[in-house]
């Protein structure tokens, strides 16, 4: 999905700033801002043309999705209407709607129709924003902040590669339930308002999902918890979508599980991976319910600070004293559930996420033995913690670990610890095939400079064993700076010399990384090279294809202090964007 968004964004950047350039002029009391994430998610969910929108997309965008993601409920609830609107209009009147496309005034009367549901929605997520700050405030078993210092001091968590993350999603009992059931839901069932199913449609989908029914003297919908858990699972996975009116359907793909693709398939488990919460025991009683929630993410994080293992009695009573302190009715909840812990063990086995060894059950006790966490289980709490803006230092398993995940997570490491890394993961391979890899790497992304400058420094220190490597990089623009450099240093008999158009390049990435660093480490980088000398540069180096030659113009013509040099880089924008 990561790679989905990001060149969706490549694809909608160049329109976008067009747009905000349009609404200076056109639209100046809308917030062009609030228009990227509409108009990303109207490309990704909705339309494969930026250009063709449709009433219906453009409601479901902001009545579906857009609540989903809306990162300022406050903002949206003022503005993004009105900035939708700006930027339809700017599609129409500049030919970029679609033809396909639903009309303006279409378009625009939608709008109308959706505004009070639209902000009403916002007000819900700003209500469940202070809701969630005052639980925040009291905090629950759940609660990954008190543990904040020792994940922070854990040593480094190895990952394991996608690829056996994936095979092992693949075989989660619970996804595979959770698409029969939207296999059984089917297109456009209709759910009742009291009960989403009547007792005999209750008694179907348990069977279509390998669940005993019950014998209970009331509505069997009220005696089934897990059905209701998978039935939201299957929702959290899109393998479930509200249909017209009160109707549920199965979304298209869903039979199509467990995906071909390893990315698909983690990206399915990662979107069901705050199920984990549906572990947490439900009793009769809701204030007892609640002295019991997070129960199940209490014992995630404490087998990861354990090392991924605790054995499951000494665990049991620790997260009952926990219990116990956090709320006063902890220990009456414990007591009630019999044996909280056993809707939380079977959650995580069926989510593939820990493995019981050893223990005995008795009368559906399970006692003794050991908990440990699965690698799926580890990249699951891991994103948990992360989600919860707490640091904890994970990386991938070095030996699964590819060049280009080395050198981004190196850039981010201290001197000495990114060393380590680049040592351990150079001992797997044969310096030329390091060299080779690398290089490769830091050719997948023109615009990454400091990926380039880290990949060219450590295959600079490969000697001769780099040199096929170096001469195959020369057919990279990006990179034959580099190449032609190294290659003369070692003597290369036949190897191009360095060319004013290669040092130039060179510069223009030492300034990238530089104004990456803030504006302060710019300018002093700049001033190291002199005025005058960087004037001179000014009048040349805007012939240069780089992919931040405009944005470092525009850059230094705001910040540096001589007015003359300024002057030179508007001048030299000028240029570069007329050749452009």
């Amino acid at each position: 999905m990561t790679d989905r968004i990001e060149v969706a964004a490549t694809e909608l950047r160049p329109l976008l700033e067009e747009f905000i350039l349009w609404a200076r002029a056109n639209a100046p009391d809308s917030d062009p801002e609030l228009v990227g994430p509409a108009a990303l998610w109207h490309r990704l969910a909705y339309s494969q043309d930026l250009g063709t929108w449709k009433r219906a997309d453009l409601r479901n965008l902001l009545l579906d999705r857009m609540p989903k993601v809306v990162e300022d409920p406050d903002s949206a609830a003022d503005g993004m209407l009105p900035a939708v609107d700006a930027y339809l209009t700017f599609l129409s009147q500049t030919g970029r709607l679609a033809k396909g496309s639903d009309s303006l005034a279409e378009l625009q009367a939608e709008l109308d129709d959706v505004e009070d549901e639209f902000v009403e929605l916002m007000e819900d997520l700003l209500d469940d924003a202070e809701g969630d700050d005052e639980e925040d405030e009291t905090g629950d078993l759940g609660d990954f902040e008190p543990f904040a210092d020792e994940l922070a001091d854990l040593p480094t968590i190895r990952l394991r590669p996608d690829v056996e993350l994936a095979a092992a999603a693949r075989e989660v009992p619970l996804i595979a339930k959770a698409r029969d059931l939207a296999l059984w839901v089917g297109s456009g069932r209709r759910v009742g308002e009291d009960t989403l199913l009547s007792d005999a449609e209750v008694e179907e989908a348990l069977t279509a999902i390998g669940l005993p029914v019950p014998q209970t003297d009331g509505p069997l919908a009220e005696a089934v918890p897990m059905l209701w858990n998978i039935w939201n699972l299957a929702v959290d996975l899109e393998f479930l979508e509200p249909g017209e009116g009160d109707t549920v359907a199965v979304q298209d793909d869903t039979s199509e599980w467990p995906f071909d693709d390893d990315e698909d398939v983690l990206e399915a488990w990662m979107l069901g991976l705050h199920s984990v919460d549906y572990g947490d025991p439900e009793l009769a009683d809701d204030d007892l319910t609640m002295a019991l929630a997070g129960l199940t993410r209490a014992l995630l994080v404490r087998l990861l600070l354990a090392g991924g293992t605790r054995e499951l009695d000494g665990l049991r009573r620790e997260l009952a004293e926990a219990a116990a302190d956090i709320d006063e009715l902890g220990t009456d909840a414990w007591e009630a559930a019999g044996d909280p812990l056993t809707p939380v063990i079977d959650w995580l086995v069926g989510y593939g996420m820990i493995t019981v060894d050893g223990a005995t059950v008795v009368d559906g006790v399970a006692t003794g033995g050991t908990l440990a966490l699965t690698p799926l289980g580890t990249e699951g709490v891991v994103h948990l913690v992360d989600d919860a803006d707490i640091e904890v230092d994970a990386r991938p398993a070095i030996e699964s670990m590819s060049a280009h995940e080395l050198l981004a997570l190196s850039a981010e490491l201290p001197e000495e610890e990114a060393d380590a890394e680049f040592a351990a993961w150079m001992r797997l391979r044969e310096p030329g095939r390091a060299a080779e890899e690398l290089l490769e790497a830091a050719a997948e992304d023109e615009s990454d400079a400091l990926i380039r400058v880290q990949a060219a420094s450590v295959v600079g220190t490969l000697g001769e064993a780099a040199v096929p490597a170096w001469q195959e990089a020369l057919k990279q623009s990006s990179l034959r700076p580099y190449a032609a450099t190294h290659l003369s240093q070692l003597g290369v008999e036949g190897a191009p010399e360095p060319t004013q158009d290669d040092t130039h390049w060179l510069i223009l990435d030492m300034w990238t990384i530089s104004a990456g660093l803030g504006r302060a480490e710019f300018v002093s980088s700049l001033r190291d090279i002199g005025p005058e000398l960087l004037n001179e540069l000014l009048e040349v180096i805007w012939k240069i294809p780089h992919a931040h030659v405009e944005e470092l113009l525009d850059l230094i013509s705001q910040v540096h202090p001589d007015k003359q040099v300024a002057k030179a880089a508007r001048r030299a924008l000028f240029k570069a964007r007329s050749q452009a």
